[in-house]
C-alpha cells in the first residue's frame, strides 16, 4: 500500500486533470548591469555554492553576488542588515531575530564587502559586521523563479486535480504511525491530492486521536476534540442523522474553519452510507472557465453562515465567508460551503441576491455532476484523511438500526500543525533544510 502512495507523491510535475492548467504571468525584471533578477538561480539544493565575486552597488543600494555557475543574485542592503546572523542580532537557540526594528537603519549604506573563508563578510557604516553563508543567500535569492521555488518548497502549493476516476492514495495505518517515510508520504499526498485513505486501524474509538499524535494535536471545536457521527435523537447537527448529506465543507460558520479532517469507520451501515468527495479547487477552476461571472460573484460576495446549539459547550457562532476564497494572485485557497448552516441572513443589496443564487446554483450543479464525484464505501477499520479547505464531502442516506447503526469517529486539525510536521519529517527523512 505504501508503494502505491509513494508513486502519487514522487512525480516530478503535477498536471491538472481534464485540461486544468496554471495561468502564466509575465514578470518584468529590472536590469542591473548585464544581469537581470530573473537570471538568478533557483534555490540551492545541495553541495556548497561557490561565490565568484561580491560587490556593492552603492547607487542602487544592492549587493551583487556573481556565482561560479555564471548566475547572479541581488540583495538589498536593508534586507541584509535586517537579517544579520550574528549573536547580537539573532537569538541562535530560537533562530529568531533579536535586532529591534526601531534600531534598524532602513536607508543603510555598506562600508565594505569581501569574501572570507567562502563567506560573504559585510562591514556596515556603524562598523557592525555581518557574515552570510553562500547557501543561505542563494536559497533566499530575490529572482521571481527562486522566490516561487522557495514558496513551493515551504508550502507545497502545487495541487493535482482529480474527478470521479480518482485512484485514491492508500497507506497502512500502522506504518504511518511508526515509520517516518510512510508518514511523510501520507502528508505529502494529503497536501498534493487532498485525500488519503488509511487501512488497518482497529475498529474502535480513539484511533483519530492516535493518528493526530503523529502530527501534534487536535483542533478543539464546539463539538469536542473528537466527535461521533451517528444517528442520534434530537440531533444538533444534520450529520448526526441517517439522512443524505449533500456535498459540503465542514464549519464555514467559523471564520477560520479546520483545515484537515479525519473520519474513522468504527461500524458501517448494512445498507447505504456510501461516502462522496469532490475536488473543490478543481471545480472552482472549472467554474472560472465555464462561467466567469458566477466565479467572480462567489469569490467576491460574503455569505453568512451560522451554527448554534450545545455539545462540548453551548455555542452560537456566526461568520461571513466567500464561497470561493482566492489569494492576491487569484489562486483558489479555500472553499466555504455548507447548505445546512448557510444563514437566512443574506447581507447584500437586493439587486445582488438573484445573481448570487444563480451563481451558487451553477457551482452546486457542477459539483454534483457524476463525472466529478468520487464515491467510496468505508469499512470498519478504514480511516480517511482529507483537506477540508479543498474537498467537499457528502454521504448517502443509510438504514439506521439503533445501537448497532453506522458509527464514524471524526476529528479536525489545522493546516499549520500539519505543515509543521510535514517539514519536520522532510528534514528527518531527506535531510531537507
Amino acid at each position: 500500500m505504501l508503494s502505491y502512495l509513494t508513486r502519487w507523491v514522487s512525480r516530478g510535475a503535477f498536471q491538472a486533470l481534464k485540461g486544468a492548467s496554471s495561468r502564466p504571468q509575465l514578470v518584468k525584471t529590472p536590469h542591473i548591469g548585464n544581469q537581470t533578477l530573473a537570471a538568478a538561480p533557483l534555490p540551492f539544493t545541495g553541495g556548497s555554492p561557490g561565490v565568484r565575486q561580491a560587490r556593492a552597488l552603492d547607487q542602487e543600494r544592492l549587493l551583487q553576488i556573481d556565482w561560479d555557475d555564471g548566475s547572479c543574485s541581488l540583495y538589498p542592503f536593508t534586507w541584509l542588515r535586517d537579517n544579520c546572523q550574528c549573536p547580537h542580532c539573532t537569538l541562535q537557540s530560537a533562530q529568531a531575530r533579536s535586532l529591534l526594528f526601531s534600531n534598524l537603519d532602513v536607508h543603510t549604506g555598506m562600508d565594505q564587502v569581501q569574501l572570507m573563508d567562502n563567506k560573504v563578510s559585510i562591514t556596515w557604516p556603524d562598523q557592525h559586521s555581518s557574515e552570510f553563508d553562500p547557501d543561505w543567500l542563494k536559497k533566499r535569492c530575490f529572482s521571481s523563479e527562486a522566490r516561487q521555488a522557495l514558496q513551493e518548497e515551504l508550502f507545497l502549493n502545487e495541487r493535482e486535480y482529480w474527478d470521479s476516476s480518482l485512484q485514491i492514495p492508500t497507506a497502512d495505518f500502522q506504518e504511518v504511525l511508526h515509520d517516518d517515510k510512510a508518514a511523510l508520504a501520507w502528508l505529502e499526498a494529503l497536501r498534493r491530492i487532498g485525500i488519503v485513505y488509511l487501512r488497518g486501524a482497529p475498529a474502535e474509538q480513539g484511533q483519530v486521536a492516535r493518528l493526530s499524535q503523529r502530527i501534534g494535536y487536535l483542533r478543539l471545536t464546539f463539538y469536542g476534540h473528537t466527535w461521533q457521527v451517528q444517528d442520534k435523537p434530537m440531533a444538533n447537527n444534520v450529520a448526526y442523522t441517517s439522512g443524505e448529506l449533500s456535498l459540503h465543507t465542514d464549519y464555514p460558520a467559523l471564520h477560520h474553519p479546520p483545515g484537515v479532517q479525519f473520519l474513522h469507520c468504527v461500524r458501517q451501515a448494512d445498507q447505504g452510507g456510501e461516502s462522496e468527495a469532490v475536488d473543490g479547487f478543481h471545480m472552482a477552476e472549472q467554474l472560472r472557465r465555464e462561467d466567469p461571472e458566477a466565479f467572480n460573484i462567489l469569490s467576491s460576495l460574503r455569505v453568512d453562515f451560522t451554527d448554534s446549539g450545545a455539545d462540548y459547550c453551548d455555542f452560537s457562532v456566526q461568520s461571513k465567508n466567500h464561497i470561493i476564497d482566492v489569494d492576491s494572485e487569484g489562486r483558489v485557497t479555500r472553499i466555504n460551503y455548507n447548505n445546512a448552516t448557510r444563514d437566512s441572513v443574506l447581507d447584500m443589496p437586493v439587486h445582488q441576491v438573484q445573481p448570487f443564487y444563480s451563481s451558487l446554483k451553477a457551482f452546486v450543479e457542477l459539483l454534483s455532476r457524476p463525472e466529478n464525484v468520487f464515491t467510496y464505501r468505508m469499512e470498519p477499520g478504514d480511516l480517511v484523511t482529507f483537506d477540508n479547505w479543498r474537498l467537499l464531502h457528502g454521504r448517502k442516506s443509510y438504514l439506521s438500526r439503533g445501537q448497532n447503526s453506522r458509527h464514524l469517529e471524526g476529528a479536525y486539525l489545522d493546516w499549520d500543525e500539519v505543515m509543521s510536521r510535514l517539514r519536520i519529517l522532510q528534514k528527518a527523512v531527506r535531510g531537507d533544510s
